[in-house]
């Protein structure tokens, strides 16, 4: 079988997969989150924290808890890494610096997951599991609870209140994530991946160097790891070593678990608002981008030139030589465009114009398919966009989903697009323009900018990977990225919620011949226009500098 058939059947059988699950899953969690009842282990929960779960929030007291529960998260995981050389099970690790273990808090807390050291030779079990794993876990479930609070937004009407952030926190960790996340590191486990706590082994090589071996509880922070799009792997090479992604199978689930809850979630969203065909619209703006981006990365990598890629029959250097180039791409593309970060192979080393691609899928804002909960609010905001740009050209009042866009909404969904792109685009500059940065980079020319415009962007998109050919582990990086990664991830949600505050308050309009149908293919392909030409008239200049120019001049 030829390669490129071979990759052809992988993702012919992966979009089978996520179609099959996506109307059953998707109906699940809009029950999980519509539902009236608590778990007995729900309610322990909520007596733990003192919440009230039935007591409804306007979206100011709703900020207030997505706040309050991360900036704890922020001090406890930061305290944890500290300390962690008085803790058990240890190994042996020292107290992580200061800068380093504010940087990490961050972005485990932001559900970036960037990480500027090496896990298996920095962090004792108790850090990772208590501390990293179980971030992974809440920093989705926060990223699902505000998203559902936009949809409640367009679903309800008259009122301000849009749920209890408690109630959706627990819903989403006790009923969805765990339950998915245990099946999974069963699978891992079953095919090969690592799981317990034993000590470092130390062994002899057959050249007579010694090497360390670090054992961990590796199938369970995997298998959350993707299926929460966190991307923090328990070891530096992260999904590219053997112990997290022992094979094929555990590849192609990899990719499956940081895929199927993005695309689920559109279905959620029609099943609260009434109206399913709304969510197919978003999905199918999502796999239309997505795909794109497999197709444009695997063909640019296959052929790209030069002697050694044609002999290797594609550009293999830096990709996972198990897979190929197929299975490397469309992880790499997977990861960029769902805020997960992990990897299966070194961004640093994919050609000028896939890494350009690459770049691209962070900067659309990761919404094709986007991160647990942040892909589908991200998409919905650019629908208000598309809406409104629709409305002026037929010169009426734009309406999404019976709810007025009027100056209110669009200047909320306009501050939350502008956010990021200038997190990006500022911290790029400020790096290149001071000594800290610039002495931080490996390579220089284009592929140099590259680097450093791919950790803000990555930072500020909270997606966690990296070119890898900056320093990034330096006072400066950890702390412009940190902060990078908190307002790049905090920021949007006082918008997001404040215009799901705004939605509830409306009466429905009723639709009359002049409503867009939101609902049809035509809207879809707006939609994703859109989001195309707002993209790249905001980072086609700093696109124009790296990527573009390394690969042009190839």
């Amino acid at each position: 079988m030829s390669p490129v058939l071979a990759d052809v059947l992988l993702v012919t059988a992966l979009i089978g997969a996520l179609a099959l699950l996506h109307r059953p899953f998707g109906d699940y969690m809009a029950a999980v989150y519509s539902s009236k009842k608590h778990l007995r282990a729900e309610k322990w929960l909520y007596r733990s924290v003192g919440a009230n779960p039935d007591a409804e929030m306007r979206w100011p007291a709703y900020l207030r808890g997505v706040l309050a529960f991360s900036a704890v998260g922020v001090l406890f995981l930061y305290v944890l890494q500290r300390v962690q050389d008085k803790l058990p099970l240890s190994l042996g690790f020292k107290p992580i610096t200061p800068d380093q273990a504010f940087n990490t808090a961050a972005s485990f807390v932001s559900n970036t997951n960037w990480q500027s050291y090496s896990g298996e030779a920095a962090m004792g079990h108790v850090t990772q599991t208590a501390g990293l794993a179980v971030q992974n876990f809440v920093s989705a479930a926060v990223g699902m609870a505000v998203a559902v609070a936009l949809v409640r937004g367009f679903a309800r009407s008259r009122t301000g209140d849009l749920g209890n952030f408690w109630a959706d926190l627990v819903r989403g960790t006790v009923r969805v994530l765990i339950p998915v996340a245990v099946v999974a590191a069963v699978l891992l486990v079953a095919a090969g991946a690592v799981q317990n706590f034993g000590d470092i082994h130390t062994l002899t090589t057959l050249t007579g160097d010694k090497q360390a071996i670090s054992p961990g509880a590796v199938a369970s922070q995997e298998a959350i790891k993707d299926l929460g799009t966190n991307g923090g792997g328990y070891f530096n090479a992260n999904s590219a070593h053997p112990f997290e992604n022992p094979n094929g199978f555990t590849n192609l689930l990899e990719i499956f678990l940081l895929l199927v809850i993005p695309f689920s979630l559109p279905r959620a969203f029609g099943k609260m608002v009434g109206n399913v065909r709304q969510g197919y619209a978003i999905v199918a703006a999502m796999a239309f981008i997505w795909c794109l981006g497999v197709v444009a990365v695997t063909w640019i990598e296959y052929a790209h030139p030069g002697t050694a890629s044609q002999i290797a029959g594609g550009a293999m250097e830096g990709k996972e030589q198990r897979f190929g180039e197929g299975p490397s791409s469309l992880f790499a593309v997977s990861t960029t465009m769902t805020s997960t970060g992990s990897v299966n192979s070194f961004h640093d080393s994919f050609s000028g114009l896939s890494g350009g691609v690459l770049l691209l899928g962070m900067m659309l804002g990761e919404i094709a398919p986007g991160g647990v909960g942040s892909g589908l609010y991200g998409m919905l905001i650019m629908a208000i966009i598309a809406v409104f740009i629709a409305g002026l050209m037929v010169g009426r009042t734009p309406e999404y989903l019976g709810k007025k866009i009027g100056t209110r909404q669009i200047k909320l969904a306009a501050c939350y697009i502008l956010i990021t792109p200038a997190l990006v685009l500022i911290g790029t500059a400020v790096a290149m323009a001071l000594p800290n940065g610039k002495e931080a980079m490996t390579n220089v020319g284009a592929h140099g900018f590259s680097e450093v415009l791919y950790a803000y962007t990555s930072a500020s998109n909270n997606n966690g990977s990296a070119f890898a050919g900056v320093g990034a582990d330096t006072e400066f990086f950890n702390t412009t990225l940190g902060l990078s990664m908190l307002l790049g991830r905090f920021l949007p949600m006082v918008f997001v919620l404040a215009l799901a505050g705004s939605l509830a308050e409306q009466a429905p309009v009723p639709e009359s011949a002049g409503t867009l149908r939101t609902e049809k293919p035509l809207f879809t392909g707006l939609l994703v226009g859109v989001i195309l030409i707002v993209a790249g008239l905001t980072f086609f200049p700093a696109l124009a500098l790296g990527p573009l120019a390394e690969g042009l001049a190839a």
